[in-house]
């Protein structure tokens, strides 16, 4: 049976992430370009299954910028997949912070 798509968000304000840190469990942070809007974005931690977030706008005083956040991550590796077999890059997450990483 085909899963249905997803719902389209839109844009968040400042204060609507909340992300719980501590011990092992950290979080990510991926910044794209505004063209990947909407795009759900795989990562995942060696050896495990993938996990995906969608992009959304963030909007600051500072103005808007594009990211997708991935909360709740045990502490490890992760590749972030461009597609189902080419990497972007890799980043560490670990336990009590927010790891970033910029797409190019």
């Amino acid at each position: 049976m085909p899963q249905a798509p997803e719902p389209r968000y839109g844009p968040t304000e400042p204060g609507t992430v909340l992300l719980e840190l501590g011990g092992d469990v950290g979080a990510l942070v991926l910044a794209v370009p505004a063209a990947l809007d909407g795009a759900e974005i795989e990562i995942s931690r060696d050896g495990q299954p993938r996990c995906h977030s969608q992009v959304r706008e963030r909007r600051a005083r500072g103005g808007s910028t594009y990211a997708a956040v991935y909360p709740g991550l045990p502490s490890g590796r992760y590749t972030i997949w461009r597609d189902s077999g080419l990497p972007a890059g890799t980043v560490e997450v670990r336990g009590g912070q927010v790891a970033t990483f910029t797409w190019e």
